[in-house]
């Protein structure tokens, strides 16, 4: 047969001509190689370009063969190594997908020859196929090649080698992976960089930590990007100590300048301000400026939030004029949110509308939480009118309230006596589609119990149960008080029966408007029967409550009862009314317990008594 110019022509001939790929024996000591068939159709070579066509070989000759590791001179080429050779051969088979899957099989074939040395070029098509098809442990196995031939893909594969695997949940590989690339300073600090980021966004803050054990023990030095992911990481799980001392020793590298300096001082001054270290965290931001560092949104939102929490109004005001001022925008809702509560709780309700003014500037929505809490804080400080005001003022400048905001504003607006724009209120909030408020609808309830009308309230609790918005406590309460009221003792057993099916649990004043619905009805061996529950699940007297059992024991004549009662109410320090204390004290002394009476008086005396005088 014809002898070809190579050893990578020869193989390349043979395949091409045949189609199939034939075996090919490796010279070696004790073993030859047998590669798989592989269809030859991107190569880069055909029947038309070989050089001979294959001859018919003479009886007694020896079968054609190319052997890895002879050397064979190309007169026109010189002399070619086959490791070379077999390299260029491996990278062609990438050329198309129906090739690249035979060229890992291949790579496995040529390692058994001591004369084989991958290149980085081949290395970077292996590792870029076998994650493309994502053949984790393959890959796992190659970085173990990187370390046995000391050769290493370029360091962007091997940094998109770490991302994919950490992306895929492969964490052992990629420990694998940086315990390889962790020596080559080429590829091993962005490796590492990549596996500190792919940690953090996935929340594993704790691997990222590890990562940065493992660079420290292998004497690799952190750039300012690993600098930020470590520190970032020990922000996120709340040790303030260590990203202080990382930032110091950041400081002592003497780094040029860069994009991540920003976002290094950022992390030191959040961490210190969510520690509440507020004024710890604004020097380091002075010196930030002071170094002429870029400020961006990211530091000056937690320093005013900070400062907002503390109650340090003057700095917070001053630090957001100047994010105005460098028209840096502040569009985080929640510290706004800690802007007006300042205001609120420092009692200046007014400045409230400047915090309004420049979301409404910066084309922020104002959130319901936000509404919420200037209408509320209006409520707890100058009552239910003023909370009306500010709420019709919002609405007026273009804030939409929410589901928090709306049952706020129908509880005030019940409690001020504007029923007719509770329940257009009620109206709207139910067509914009929080129609499962269960605030707003024990607002409602208590509205027409108060007024007397029980079907709209019991047509509206029946609308809530359909909807799927389970009665609360409070409703059930309001149901009773109103059928005790009118001594529809069938309603108020029935709604405590159901109250009791629902597992929902009876307080203090479930108890006492069932008790005084019986008392009502003057069924008090009921009422005492209620009376002894509530005693018995831990329920303390109030003035309520001692003021109904004291009505029931004086007019059934339980005597003995009533003594323990007022002994009861005593230890537990109850205040008593002007009606309450002369009932009992009648009760007494028509008893004709002069003692009794006498300790009664000495014990609950005038000075204690509310609306007695003195």
């Amino acid at each position: 047969m014809a002898i070809l110019s190579s050893p990578e022509n020869a193989l390349l001939s043979s395949i091409s001509c045949c189609r199939d790929l034939p075996h090919v024996p490796f010279a070696r000591s004790c073993k030859t190689l047998l590669f798989p068939s592989l269809p030859l159709s991107n190569l880069g070579v055909s029947c038309s370009n070989c050089p001979s066509p294959l001859l018919e070989e003479q009886p007694g000759a020896s079968p054609p063969s190319t052997r890895f590791g002879s050397q064979v001179t190309d007169p026109l080429q010189g002399p070619s190594t086959d490791s070379e050779s077999f390299n260029r051969f491996l990278r062609g088979l990438f050329g198309a997908p129906e090739t690249e899957k035979f060229a890992y099989e291949y790579y496995e074939k040529a390692k058994e020859s001591p004369n084989f040395e991958p290149e980085k070029s081949t290395l970077d098509s292996l590792a870029r196929y076998l994650m493309r098809e994502k053949k984790w442990d393959l890959i796992a196995a190659l970085s173990c090649d990187f370390k046995v031939y000391n050769v290493f893909p370029n360091r962007v594969t091997c940094a998109r080698l770490v991302s994919s695997c950490i992306e895929a949940r492969k964490f052992r590989v990629v420990d694998g992976i940086l315990k390889v690339l962790g020596p080559n300073r080429e590829a091993g600090l962005l490796a590492f960089d990549t596996a500190m980021r792919g940690y953090n966004k996935l929340h594993m803050y704790s691997s990222t930590i590890v990562v940065h054990e493992r660079m420290k023990s292998m004497g690799v030095a952190l750039d300012p990007r690993c600098y930020y992911m470590i520190m970032e990481a020990h922000m996120k799980i709340g040790d303030v100590a260590k990203v202080v001392e990382l930032f110091r020793e950041f400081e002592s590298s003497q780094f040029s300048t860069t994009s991540f300096s920003t976002r290094i001082f950022g992390v030191v001054c959040e961490s210190l301000c969510k520690s509440r270290r507020a004024f710890e965290a604004l020097e380091y931001f002075k010196k930030m400026k002071n170094s002429g560092i870029a400020i961006d949104a990211k530091i000056y939102t937690p320093m005013i939030s900070s400062f907002a929490s503390i109650g340090e109004i003057k700095v917070a005001e001053e630090l957001f004029k100047e994010a105005s001022k460098e028209k840096i925008l502040l569009r985080d809702p929640d510290m706004f949110l800690k802007l007006v509560l300042m205001y609120i709780e420092e009692g200046f309700l007014e400045k409230t509308s400047q915090v309004i003014e420049a979301m409404k500037s910066m084309n922020l929505k104002v959130s319901d939480c936000i509404m919420c809490a200037i209408v509320n804080g209006f409520s707890k400080k100058h009552g239910s009118m003023a909370a009306v005001r500010v709420y019709e003022n919002l609405v007026s400048r273009g804030c939409e309230p929410g589901q928090v905001t709306y049952a706020s504003v129908i509880s005030a607006y019940c409690r001020v006596g504007l029923h007719s724009r509770a329940e257009a209120l009620f109206s709207e909030m139910e067509t914009k589609g929080y129609d499962k408020c269960v605030v707003a609808y024990s607002s409602m309830v208590a509205m027409y119990g108060k007024r007397g009308k029980i079907r709209e309230a019991m047509k509206l609790v029946a609308k809530m149960k359909a909807r799927g918005c389970k009665p609360n406590v409070w409703v059930y309460n309001t149901l009773m008080e109103i059928h005790g009221r009118a001594k529809n003792l069938r309603q108020v057993d029935k709604i405590w029966k159901e109250m009791k099916r629902k597992k929902v649990a009876p307080d203090k004043v479930s108890y006492t408007s069932l008790i005084a619905a019986y008392n009502r009805a003057r069924e008090f061996e009921t009422c005492i029967k209620f009376y002894e529950e509530f005693r018995a699940n831990g329920g303390s007297i109030d003035r309520a409550m001692g003021g109904i059992m004291v009505g029931v024991f004086s007019k059934s004549s339980r005597i003995e009862e009533l003594i323990r009662l007022l002994q009861d109410m005593k230890s537990e320090g109850t205040d008593l009314d002007g009606r309450l204390y002369g009932s009992a004290l009648n009760a007494l002394r028509d008893a004709g317990l002069q003692v009794q009476a006498r300790w009664f008086q000495e014990s609950f005396s005038v000075a204690q008594v509310r609306g007695v005088p003195s």
